[in-house]
């Protein structure tokens, strides 16, 4: 169970600081008139007392507050570029950073939830004690900012006045992670007092990249205090370990929603798209899915964008199952990004009017960036992740490095997308009636499949398998990702999973707004179903194809095939779709391939999500009962079918 506010407040003890009047005669001490006066409008004396900490800790030169205006908007541009963290490119608006070679992602080895002494901590992260974590934190963070500007700044994740929105400082020295907290994130300044009163809480994120030199990553860290709700992060630069906005404070809500509302929200690793039906019917899609599998590319094949990586849930008073996006922006992927899979990030990317913040892509010698996948013309040579690159280059162990790190991103404000929807301001969410789940499975599943019920879709969401990629530093190979959201799970994976199947199974859920909850899985290769390519069996833009049978199949618009791992579209519904919706289409035979049955490999995947979830304690028993009524439906086909299993053999059966 976690246990709030329970010993030592690091950052207090650290700084000293323990009252509001303590608090207000240090930035008397240590802030220029303008940025005090700034400070003063801040009321709260919890606000204050955490960035007064802060300060006291890290001992910056100067403090620069940041209210969201214009003026100091461009002032952390300008900052960012005098510090050499971002640099001018050729269209306007846009910027290069560049992290660490050896820091192009996440560092999982180096990052921790900070736990008391019988706090239990998810079973898939590394923990560290709290009286450790103090020494640590102490020894890396004292006197960090010497010499440097900290920026302080007050945002909100999701609307202000939404049910489920969470202030948030972020306190840092990057004025990278400035700017891209400006793009990505709701600046509340006017509002944060009032919002930190309404919901009872605020998150607290420090952070300094140091001297930012190779020879400190080895004592990079991020911390997570669950306790104090407060995060810690030294010695790095890469977004997703400094903008702790992000990910941090995810882990936080996951813990809020499963300790503190358990069964009434959720915070999910999902995007939010709205996808258009028919009489102008829009039907909104919350989808989860593995950094690096495609999340992004569903939340751009929907009609009406509201966000491609975050959403926090709840059950409103009339039984619907509301979502925000906590995010304003997309910190996005852009390796395979191109015209073809994604017109409208790529008309953003490729044409002047947007602000853009590139990383770690190849910057050619015109200033035009680069990325492996995006099927233009490659340069011959430029500057990319790793210095300076040209065509043919191997590292030391004789690989080709390839022209971007598979982890480039692109940061970018949502509102500048043609399918942007204005619902993403709506402090009441969107009424969400569909729930997908999907990773990187190149052999097991079929395209789209649709839960037979919640208990089903729950584990569905529990069992995705996926390869790993590149947005965890070191990882590799195949492996299990419950929920897409298993890095940022903090307590025990069995009270999650019981907060999913207790929300989804609410009977707060209205009779007639049930989500369908489904599975979606875009990288069946040829060969997994008898060729000889690895190519993929469809196209991006099939995308479109899957979410709309889910639409239809959410307002009981088709018919399906009933199987033991859920229902399937049938072939005449998809030709018509694929025909109406993307122009193309679509064969019986390829239809066959992706629909069949592969009996096996399914039952393998089942076994080994059995096997595991059998070595943690207290799993609800409902996971393995529908994964044993799925294994021995499967069991039947085969005896009766053999292994693999047409659509044609299913409807019989």
């Amino acid at each position: 169970m976690l246990q709030k506010k329970r010993g030592i407040d690091i950052a207090i003890e650290i700084g000293g600081i323990t009252t509001y009047e303590a608090a207000m005669q240090l930035f008397e001490n240590k802030l220029d008139k303008t940025n005090l006066s700034r400070i003063q409008k801040i009321k709260h004396p919890e606000v204050v007392i955490k960035i007064a900490n802060a300060i006291a800790m890290c001992e910056p030169e100067a403090v620069f507050v940041n209210t969201g205006s214009e003026a100091d908007r461009q002032y952390i541009r300008e900052m960012s570029l005098q510090n050499g963290e971002e640099a001018k490119l050729l269209m306007d608006g846009h910027t290069i950073h560049y992290d660490l070679k050896k820091e192009q992602g996440r560092i999982v080895d180096r990052t921790f939830y900070i736990a008391n002494e019988d706090e239990e901590v998810s079973s898939l992260a590394n923990k560290i004690y709290r009286a450790e974590a103090l020494i640590d934190v102490r020894d890396k963070m004292s006197g960090i900012m010497h010499g440097k500007t900290m920026t302080i700044g007050f945002y909100m994740r999701g609307p202000i006045g939404a049910p489920a929105s969470n202030p948030a400082l972020e306190i840092t020295s990057s004025a990278y992670v400035c700017h891209s907290a400006e793009i990505l994130y709701r600046n509340a300044f006017n509002d944060f007092d009032k919002e930190v009163d309404r919901l009872g809480h605020l998150y607290t994120n420090i952070h300094s990249e140091g001297q930012n030199r190779p020879e400190d990553l080895p004592n990079a860290r991020v911390y997570m205090d669950r306790s104090f709700q407060t995060t810690y992060s030294v010695n790095c630069t890469y977004a997703g370990n400094t903008l702790l906005l992000k990910k941090g404070n995810h882990r936080f809500c996951v813990d809020k929603a499963v300790y503190e509302n358990r069964g009434n929200e959720l915070s999910e690793h999902m995007f939010i798209t709205g996808i258009d039906g028919p009489g102008g019917r829009i039907t909104w899609c919350a989808g989860a899915a593995p950094s690096g599998c495609g999340k992004t590319t569903t939340a751009m094949a929907g009609n009406h964008f509201v966000g491609d990586d975050l959403a926090q849930m709840w059950i409103d008073e009339n039984g619907s199952i509301r979502s925000i996006n906590p995010e304003c922006g997309i910190f996005g992927i852009v390796e395979d990004v191109n015209w073809e899979g994604d017109p409208y990030l790529m008309a953003l990317l490729r044409n002047p009017g947007t602000e853009v913040i590139w990383s770690n892509v190849l910057i050619d010698e015109n200033g035009v960036p680069h990325w492996t996948g995006n099927e233009e013309d490659p340069p011959l040579k430029g500057r990319n992740f790793q210095g300076y690159w040209e065509q043919g280059m191997t590292d030391e162990n004789g690989k080709e490095i390839p022209i971007s790190h598979p982890n480039s991103r692109c940061t970018l404000t949502s509102s500048a997308l043609p399918n942007y929807s204005e619902k993403s301001e709506d402090p009441n969410g969107v009424e969400t009636r569909m729930i997908t789940y999907s990773g990187r499975d190149s052999d097991t599943m079929p395209p789209v499949w649709a839960a037979k019920n919640s208990d089903h879709g729950v584990v569905i969401g529990a069992s995705i398998v996926s390869a790993a990629t590149a947005t965890e530093v070191g990882a590799i190979g195949v492996k299990r990702a419950p929920w897409a959201n298993a890095p940022f799970i903090p307590g025990a994976l069995s009270d999650y999973m019981d907060a999913q199947f207790a929300f989804f199974g609410n009977k707060k859920i209205a009779e007639d707004k049930k989500p369908v909850m489904a599975g979606l899985n875009y990288f069946l290769t040829e060969e997994a179903r008898g060729g000889a390519s690895k190519k993929l069996l469809g196209e991006k833009r099939d995308v479109k194809v899957w979410l709309t049978w889910l639409e239809r199949h959410t307002h009981n618009d088709v018919d399906y095939i009933k199987t033991p791992i859920g229902n399937l579209p049938k072939f005449d519904d998809l030709k018509d779709f694929f025909q109406s919706i993307i122009n193309k289409e679509y064969t019986a035979e390829l239809y066959v391939k992706q629909f069949s049955l592969y009996i096996d490999n399914i039952v393998a995947r089942i076994d080994l999500q059995m096997e595991a979830y059998g070595k943690e304690s207290n799993i609800p028993g409902k996971l393995f009962e529908v994964l044993k009524e799925q294994r021995e439906g499967l069991m039947a086909l085969r005896d009766k079918y053999g292994p693999i299993v047409k659509p044609s053999e299913l409807e019989k059966s």
